[in-house]
């Protein structure tokens, strides 16, 4: 219990290092799933551990921030926090992202030399023990390749709030120049940028590996006042953004254990039947993709709604009955 509070008040330290403007103490409740009372008790320990803490008035509220950060004693990383971030350069390679992934290797290096030699040396047999143990599974579909000239001209613009021109060519359709309001960065099986029509338009995203000519435009461009970046990525089943609709599936008792532990969607709610099986219920977009991920439940699954769900299932399943014949001819 000693060691759990000593850990808990650390990790809090840390997080008053790593925050420029400092935490309230809501912040604090929330960051280390306390009470009130909790919170207030490790801040005071912070306090008398790290007196170069400072107090900040932000009325109404006061926030504790522990500026030049800390030192290197108590900021060394763990083996398993070194491989994390390890694997997750290595899969940021594999699916193509190479100046992502340069982006966290560089960090390893930088923590690493930080680090004192005696504490590298002591990580070293865990950290190559744990490196030859795990490994990332290859998994089918596209490939992000994202080019980093490309994802660096778009985050400029997103800093400095400039509008975005670029050509984009889609297939079977023209090319075409666009002039847009970045509005962030979507990464997943390809890679996204959320953009807004100009003076307050719809909001659209455009594949990274689809534009070309990439350039901040002189001016300014403000995303829409009520955007939410986190909230319009949640909308979607995957990354396609169309009409939001109510899906109901069904999923057969033989499946239920599978799906009951599945992340169907943020808003999902999942509810057991008497016979066994599971109603998966959720709010999303994006009909195509999510009839592309229930072929992978064969008969286990069956769509309840929408309607618009079981029309593009349809037809999905339609064209690849065509390809099937076409490769049997």
């Amino acid at each position: 219990m000693r060691f759990d509070k000593a850990a808990m008040v650390l990790d809090l330290a840390r997080r008053m290092a790593a925050s420029a403007e400092g935490l309230t103490l809501e912040d604090m409740m929330r960051e280390t799933d306390s009470a009130r009372r909790t919170a207030e008790r490790l801040r005071d320990a912070v306090l008398v551990l790290f007196p170069q803490t400072e107090e900040v008035s932000d009325p109404p509220y006061k926030r504790w921030r522990i500026r030049g950060g800390l030192s290197a004693f108590e900021q060394a990383p763990t083996a398993e926090e070194l491989v994390e971030l390890s694997k997750a350069a290595q899969g940021l390679r594999a699916t193509g992202e190479p100046s992502r992934a340069n982006s966290l290797e560089g960090l390893e290096r930088k923590l690493k030399s930080a680090v004192r030699s005696t504490t590298l040396n002591r990580l070293a047999p865990d950290l190559e023990a744990l490196v030859r143990a795990e490994t990332l599974a290859v998994q089918a579909g596209p490939r992000a390749s994202a080019d980093e000239v490309v994802l660096a001209e778009v985050r400029r613009a997103v800093l400095a709030g400039q509008p975005l021109g670029f050509i984009y060519s889609r297939p079977g359709a023209e090319a075409r120049r666009r002039v847009m309001t970045p509005c962030g960065l979507m990464f997943g099986r390809a890679n996204y940028l959320v953009a807004a029509e100009p003076d307050g338009g719809a909001i659209k995203t455009f594949r990274l590996d689809r534009m070309s000519a990439v350039k901040a435009e002189p001016g300014v461009a403000t995303p829409p006042a009520d955007f939410d970046l986190q909230v319009f990525a949640g909308q979607s089943f995957g990354i396609y953004q169309d009409a939001i609709e109510d899906v109901v599936l069904k999923i057969t008792p033989e499946g239920a254990p599978e799906a009951r532990g599945w992340r169907w969607h943020p808003t999902q709610d999942v509810e057991d039947q008497p016979d066994g099986s599971v109603v998966v219920r959720f709010r999303a977009s994006g009909m195509r993709e999510l009839a592309w991920h229930l072929f992978t439940w064969g008969e286990q699954v069956e769509i309840i709604q929408p309607a618009r769900l079981k029309a593009v299932m349809a037809g999905e399943l339609q064209a690849a009955q065509r390809a099937l014949e076409r490769s049997q001819a």
